[in-house]
């Protein structure tokens, strides 16, 4: 998916005539932080809602010029361009512009995360896996080949690595939900499984209460 098959059209653009009382009822109306400035169509930059208060209500935008955040991504950017943009920036909205540098519209963020975790594969059937390893000992093809000899497949895979501790995080998405296979297989093989979400983790919860139980019965 690319930023410009994600953009709004529900965001209003302000103009550098807008005064600063205005421009902040409507991002209290909007639940937003932030919105785009332009001048005669041109994109100048979005205007912050914390640059904004301690202005006079009738300051117009066109004195306060130096705040615009001049952040933006292009419209031929994949989504995760838009992703990093806002969590780097902390922005509400990540303007979007074309070839010509032209304002095409902007993202919100809540469109970025629904389809990041579109992409993360979080609504489809399946489970999940997190292994932890160091860095060294990452193989996707020894991975791969330890899912597929249970008969089920890898949909998403994503992983990150601790700076300080060298550790590297493995998260699998598996299409079934059924998984003691998969997970007695990593663990055999010496991987660590850090946390896994599907029925083998249900039933093992029920054979948890149901030992307790027991032992509760014993005493």
């Amino acid at each position: 998916m690319f930023c410009g098959q994600l953009i709004s059209s529900d965001i209003p653009m302000q103009g550098l005539h807008d005064p600063v009382g205005v421009v902040l009822h409507q991002m209290e109306e909007m639940k937003l932080r932030q919105l785009p400035v332009s001048d005669e169509d041109r994109f100048l930059g979005l205007i912050s809602e914390d640059d904004l208060q301690d202005e006079e209500d009738d300051t117009r935008l066109d004195k306060v010029q130096d705040y615009l955040i001049k952040s933006f991504v292009k419209a031929t950017d994949y989504f995760l361009v838009g992703v990093k943009l806002s969590h780097v920036m902390e922005l509400d909205i990540v303007p979007v512009l074309n070839e010509k540098n032209e304002l095409e519209g902007v993202i919100t963020r809540d469109s970025l995360f629904r389809e990041l975790a579109r992409m993360t594969g979080s609504e489809e059937y399946g489970s999940l896996v997190v292994l932890e390893m160091e860095k060294m000992a990452y193989s996707l093809g020894e991975i791969n080949r330890l899912v597929e000899s249970n008969d089920a497949v890898i949909t998403q895979l994503n992983t990150w690595a601790d700076s300080n501790t060298h550790i590297l995080t493995v998260v699998l998405r598996i299409n079934k939900e059924e998984i003691s296979d998969v997970v007695a297989t990593f663990q055999r093989h010496d991987y660590t499984v850090r946390y896994y979400m599907g029925e083998e983790l249900f039933r093992n919860e029920l054979q948890s209460n149901l030992d307790h139980l027991m032992n509760y019965l014993n005493i």
